[in-house]
């Protein structure tokens, strides 16, 4: 029998040719040189002069595509660009192999100080949540604003459903995996991935299953796929484990930044539960939950997010301008005592 065992990784500038990533209408790719990795930008065009900048990060397994579907709807405030994290989408792999949520987070910090757009609105969905709360207490100076959907932080009692996800992190379980699933078709993993990630799998239409199957089929032929998603998945697992200062949780506590919460009732990966904690945790922040949503809600309810998304700007806009006017003695017109903030929870909003 031929060994099912993952090839090694060929230097970057020797990678196979595949097909050509999918770019949607109003998109344009393009790569950035940058020390140690190479980064492939997903952008839209702003359609005026002056928008603030907003960058979106994707989750294990994923890639820019995944922010697709909400970015047009964010047109008219935000100038989009999302980024395909080192060895997923068409990134290749990081030089040293660093695949850690520091890693990755140390990848979009380089990429934000390189091009000089900071701060920017800052989203990230699963392990991206994670990378990019780690950015925003590190760096609050490159976040405006951020977005979290379904953020991989720890959780005590994890979802039996997520389990086969994290024993990726497992040494050798890649290649037993490999070796159970060596005759799926590309269109079978697909639809195994989908039922996991959707609230509703039957709401993907036969469009967007076409070019996910393609993408699928791309991928595999990147000889360090499953390297990438083991070690990316070791990398949350260890995060998880990590206490003191340098914990998710503790991280979470340290954004200054206004946050967006977005949760899904039908996640099989993120617990729904873990939506009230985070909304503690992170000291400015609003909760958007969508009952019917799973792990995607940026991909399933894009209006919802857009809706939310708008929201915060605004009611940021009004935060700053509300300073500005105590600063300068004018009558703010929506005042409240310490006390009445301190009683009232995060702002809530449940949509879907």
């Amino acid at each position: 029998m031929p060994s099912t065992e993952p090839p090694s990784v060929p230097p970057a500038n020797v990678l196979p040719k595949v097909a050509a990533v999918k770019v949607a209408d109003g998109e344009r790719l393009r790569s950035v040189h940058l020390p140690g990795i190479t980064l492939t930008v997903r952008s839209r065009r702003p359609t005026r002069e002056g928008l603030p900048p907003a960058l979106y990060v994707h989750g294990l397994g994923g890639s820019s595509q995944n922010w697709s579907a909400l970015m047009p709807l964010l047109d008219g405030v935000v100038h989009n660009e999302a980024v395909d994290l080192p060895g997923f989408g068409d990134s290749p792999p990081p030089d040293d192999g660093d695949y850690s949520i520091t890693g990755h987070a140390r990848a979009v910090v380089r990429y934000l100080d390189a091009s000089g757009r900071g701060p920017v609105h800052l989203f990230g969905n699963s392990l991206g949540g994670a990378v990019v709360t780690r950015v925003a207490a590190a760096r609050p100076d490159l976040v405006r604003t951020l977005t979290l959907v379904s953020p991989a932080l720890p959780e005590i009692r994890v979802q039996r459903t997520a389990v086969p996800t994290g024993l990726l992190a497992l040494p050798g379980v890649v290649r037993l995996f490999n070796r159970l699933t060596r005759e799926w078709t590309a269109e079978q993993r697909v639809r195994g991935v989908t039922a996991l990630c959707y609230g509703d799998p039957a709401s993907v239409s036969e469009e967007g299953f076409r070019n996910a199957v393609e993408e699928m089929e791309r991928r595999l032929q990147l000889p360090y796929f499953w390297d990438a998603m083991a070690r990316s998945a070791r990398g949350i697992v260890n995060a998880y484990t990590l206490g003191g200062q340098h914990g998710l949780w503790r991280q979470a506590e340290r954004v200054l930044a206004p946050t967006l919460l977005v949760y899904g009732g039908r996640d099989q990966l993120v617990g729904y539960r873990m939506a009230q904690r985070a909304a503690r945790a992170f000291r400015d922040s609003r909760l958007l939950t969508l009952p019917d949503a799973g792990h995607v809600g940026m991909m399933e309810f894009p209006e919802a997010v857009a809706t939310a998304f708008r929201e915060l700007l605004a009611d940021t806009a009004d935060t700053a301008a509300a300073a500005d006017a105590v600063g300068t003695g004018k009558p703010t017109g929506g005042e409240r005592t310490d006390e009445a903030a301190d009683s009232e929870p995060a702002n809530q909003t449940t949509g879907g």
